[in-house]
């Protein structure tokens, strides 16, 4: 098919995505990998009803170094997934939909995903107080 002179739309390499279109992304994304940890959490919490050895077990895998890693990631999935579900909330209620505030809010949530998770594996280590 000829295009003549008609310009093409902007290829992915050329076009970048606005913050709203990609926290979007993120919002759809973490609530795929907050379920995938509810999987997780579901198995710690079976192996607490099998008695002490699969508990032992459980919690010997849980303490590794890559499913602690994992629990990170899952802790910023649910602090990043509540953040921007309150974002939509006010969204559904008709505020915040200029352009300016979207992208206001949108670092609003980033920022608020950051310090709620490391607030709360600083509380979940001992270390505020």
């Amino acid at each position: 098919m000829d295009t003549g002179n008609r310009p093409l739309s902007p290829h992915l390499q050329v076009y970048r995505l606005p913050l709203a279109g990609i926290l979007s992304f993120a919002h759809r994304t973490t609530g795929v990998g907050l379920a995938l940890g509810a999987l997780a959490l579901a198995y710690w919490i079976n192996a607490a009803a099998f008695g002490p050895d699969a508990f032992y077990q459980a919690q010997a895998l849980m303490g590794h170094w890559f499913s602690r890693l994992l629990l990170f990631g899952w802790t910023l999935s649910l602090f990043f997934h509540l953040c921007n579900g309150i974002r939509h909330l006010f969204w559904d209620a008709g505020m915040g939909l200029e352009i300016e505030q979207v992208n206001m809010s949108g670092w609003l949530v980033l920022i608020g995903t950051i310090l709620l998770t490391l607030l709360s594996w600083l509380a979940g280590y001992g270390l505020l107080g």
